[in-house]
């Protein structure tokens, strides 16, 4: 089965703490969503809200379209599924994936074959019968999602469940539970701090940060049209760069930076219209600038700048420079692996307008 989910308004403080705050989204039914943020944004307080796990200070939860606010944890058509899995190490696989049908009721037979049945779903029906501590941590992690399913909730609540895997694994089980929440259909609500991991999985990112939403929506988006500073921060690694708006026409806005000036489209401010004199700041990821040799006719050339720092990366070059006309602004650029810069190296840089994105700059307005 699955549900749409409707929070509105959710709020949860801790005494003077407030680490929800007045928090709305809706997510559709069979739906991947990732809930994304450091440490102490709100996210795994919103997940425990809608587990049943914490109760709203204010707000309130739906789960297809009925009233789940003040609804126990066992009531609930949701599932949750943790980071250190939880198995019991003297059951069998088929046992662990069958115990919450076992506590609803359901007969040892059908139990059994349904419990086979979400073990082949994640390819481990072959291991029904062993235990445990015979499994390997991905091994483990896939009986959790396998028991977590096999209860068929409306929606699947999912904590970190892949931080305890190391890189490999994290990268391969993502693929995994990507193909296996297609397959079921289920609503997916996961959280986690890792941001290749959100792009990697995601219909939609939500970006969270200090109890609030910053940003919302496909992984694309929110890396390529950040609508803060924060979540463009939060989503990859960006350059800042200041920039006044020199005069508007229909065609875009003329900006002047540090490094020289730029034209860009109106559709690329995120704060709404540029308006002529106001201060912006410009989000540039490092693939996006070039040397000005390679930029051919789409790229805006933006000064030159020295190479402070290079290492290998494999699929590229990562630079350190500093801009010749601003040496107070460090740039973090991507080369391409022909590159040949070493240390000392001068660049002339260039970027494709359509790359940069202009964030409003409250601060100097």
């Amino acid at each position: 089965m699955t549900a749409p989910v409707s929070i509105e308004n959710a709020t949860k403080t801790f005494g003077s703490f407030t680490a929800l705050d007045d928090v709305s989204l809706d997510i559709a039914a069979g739906e991947f969503i990732v809930l994304l943020g450091p440490s102490g944004c709100g996210k795994t307080t919103l997940l425990s809200i809608l587990g049943g796990f914490l109760s709203p200070t204010k707000g309130r939860i739906a789960i297809g379209g009925r009233d789940m606010t003040n609804v126990p944890p066992a009531r609930r058509p949701t599932t949750t599924m943790f980071q250190d899995y939880a198995l019991f190490p003297h059951m069998k696989l088929k046992d662990n994936v069958g115990f919450g049908l076992r506590m609803r009721g359901v007969g040892k037979a059908e139990r059994e074959e349904r419990a086979k049945g979400f073990l082949d779903l994640v390819g481990l029906k072959a291991s029904a019968d062993k235990k445990p501590h015979e499994l390997s941590g991905g091994q483990r992690q896939r009986v959790a999602l396998a028991r977590a399913l096999a209860v068929d909730p409306d929606v699947l609540l999912l904590d970190e469940p892949l931080g305890a895997l190391d890189l490999k694994l994290r990268r391969q089980m993502q693929d995994e539970l990507k193909s296996i929440q297609k397959r079921v259909g289920t609503t997916f609500v996961h959280v986690t701090h890792d941001q290749e991991e959100a792009m990697a999985i995601a219909d939609r990112i939500v970006v969270m940060n200090q109890g609030k939403i910053e940003d919302c929506g496909p992984p694309s988006d929110i890396y390529m049209r950040p609508r803060s500073r924060f979540s463009a921060g939060f989503m990859g690694e960006a350059n800042f760069v200041p920039a006044k708006v020199k005069s508007v026409d229909v065609g875009g806005a003329k900006l002047e930076t540090p490094i020289g000036s730029i034209v860009i489209a109106r559709s690329n401010f995120t704060g709404g219209a540029p308006v002529e004199g106001r201060t912006v700041t410009l989000c540039i990821r490092p693939e996006h600038f070039r040397r000005a040799t390679e930029a051919a006719e789409l790229g805006t050339a933006l000064g030159e700048a020295v190479v402070t720092g290079i290492a290998f990366f494999g699929t590229h070059y990562r630079c350190h420079l500093k801009a010749t006309d601003a040496p107070g602004l460090s740039i973090v650029a991507h080369m391409p692996q022909s590159a040949e810069l070493v240390e000392g190296t001068r660049v002339a840089l260039a970027v494709n307008p359509a790359d940069i994105v202009a964030l409003p700059d409250h601060a100097r307005n």
